[in-house]
């Protein structure tokens, strides 16, 4: 793996981006791949529902506070060699979870895969602005958006098919043992051909910025993910009262550390790139839709009572959407102009608008027509792929190449973060409404109430989008 190259012109810079991209990939699928696995998971190994929630939620957990760490690991270490270490580490926890012969080994093995994805998962979108021309940034992009969001619709179609299929016997264990070719043939293609890039001027890793991170953003998140199911106890109101306090304590270290000299973890000049705040307020706002996928399953089987594997094929049209949407960014930038990040939101918000009304418009013990569910998921994923690869510009095109690891560990947080936020928030509407009733019609009309909800949040992260447009990113 040669060391620093400028790679800028390098023929193969797109095989070292192909490479990468697994690790954008991975970890979304085998966050949405167990969703539709609990129910075997808990005939094998007799999981009860909190244990259930701790399969979840420690890979969510550990994955979003130490996204930053890990794409500033790749700034000051070499984004390759942080790659294929989290991919390694990646793959042995997968194997740890694959083969686990009770709960907690199983947890263990979900808390060591989210912490390794961490590491893996920033040096893709860090590596765009290390790696390529301007001219090619907004292509490489926009297939970044299209593996990235793709690897959540397939989680749910494919964990429902390897547990169909049960490949040689192996039933939900398929779902974590697949990631041990794909890790092998990575590492066996990859690493030779791979040039190294960091930050011209690498130092040690900000230990003491690295920990309050950590407490700042597990303070916030851990009673996001957590709080509901538990039933609200006061400890998660103590944490989301201490996460301010905890994150202003960071900032000043930051800022103290920066005027010393030193290297912080998040540097505190290159976030005042102009827009940056309001541009990680839009990356907020737009994985409110990250709940969908958890409240959609629960209508399909709670209401329609659709199988698992029919439940995950329903969200195709989404993922055929979403496929489309970045590949077509060059022909809507042709149309919009720079507006083309609210264009992709605003169809979200048509999409879900027009899902919310033909649920309710639908007999509740009737399913709705496959064809105008198809077509409506299909908007919905378009216009996503359509805007997550101009979100990711309009972000990580503010700050200078050198902080690329930095700014994609926060972006890939702030979506971490929204999604933790669109579960409590969002989710709490849900099942609020449906209380201890479980019959479709409660379902059906909490579901319907929770996609508006979606579209709202969608609307203001459109229109924070094209405020802050009309302000040219100046890293």
């Amino acid at each position: 793996m040669t060391q620093n190259a400028d790679i800028t012109h390098d023929p193969k810079r797109w095989f070292m981006f192909v490479i990468l991209l697994v690790g954008a990939f991975l970890p979304p699928l085998d966050f949405f791949i167990v969703n539709v696995a609990l129910p075997s998971i808990q005939n094998d190994l007799g999981t009860g529902s909190s244990a259930e929630q701790l399969v979840i939620s420690s890979y969510a957990t550990l994955y979003a506070v130490t996204l930053i760490t890990g794409g500033r690991l790749g700034d000051l270490y070499g984004r390759g060699r942080m790659f294929f270490l989290g991919l390694a580490g990646f793959a042995a926890a997968s194997l740890l979870c694959g083969l686990a012969t009770s709960p907690w080994m199983l947890i263990a093995g979900r808390a060591l895969q989210g912490i390794t994805a961490a590491v893996m998962a920033p040096q893709a979108l860090a590596s765009v602005q290390a790696i390529f021309p301007e001219s090619e940034k907004p292509l490489a992009l926009s297939i970044y958006g299209a593996v990235f969001g793709l690897a959540s619709v397939i989680g749910q179609a494919l964990g429902g098919i390897l547990i169909s299929l049960n490949v040689m016997g192996m039933g939900w264990r398929a779902i974590f043992l697949v990631n041990l070719p794909i890790a092998l043939l990575v590492v066996v293609f990859g690493i030779p051909v791979f040039k190294e890039t960091r930050a011209a001027h690498a130092s040690k890793l900000d230990l003491c910025g690295t920990g309050l991170s950590i407490l700042t953003l597990g303070a916030l998140i851990v009673p996001l993910i957590e709080g509901r199911e538990a039933g609200w106890p006061l400890w998660a109101w103590l944490a989301l009262a201490v996460a301010p306090v905890l994150a202003w304590l960071f900032w000043q270290y930051e800022i103290r550390l920066h005027r010393a000299g030193g290297t912080p973890l998040l540097n505190p000049a290159a976030l005042k790139a102009p827009g940056l705040g309001r541009a990680l307020m839009v990356a907020l706002c737009f994985y409110a839709i990250g709940v969908f996928f958890l409240l959609f399953s629960i209508y399909l089987q709670g209401a329609l009572h659709t199988t698992p594997l029919h439940a995950g094929l329903i969200f195709l049209p989404f993922g055929a959407g979403f496929l489309l949407g970045p590949l077509s960014t060059g022909q809507f930038k042709r149309l919009f102009g720079a507006f083309v990040n609210p264009v992709g939101m605003a169809l979200e918000v048509i999409g879900f608008l027009a899902l919310a009304w033909l649920v309710k418009a639908t007999p509740t013990d009737v399913a709705p027509s496959a064809s105008l569910l198809a077509i409506i998921l299909f908007v919905i994923g378009f216009g996503q792929g359509l805007a997550l690869p101009t979100l990711m510009r309009m972000v990580t095109g503010r700050v200078a190449p050198a902080y690329s690891g930095m700014i994609a560990g926060i972006t890939s947080a702030s979506l971490q973060i929204s999604t933790s936020l669109s579960v409590a928030v969002i989710g709490g509407v849900f099942y609020t409404l449906v209380g201890a009733q479980s019959d479709a019609l409660v379902i059906t009309h909490a579901f319907s109430v929770s996609v508006l909800c979606i579209a709202a949040f969608l609307a203001v992260g459109a229109a924070l989008s094209f405020s802050l447009l009309r302000q040219p990113a100046t890293p």
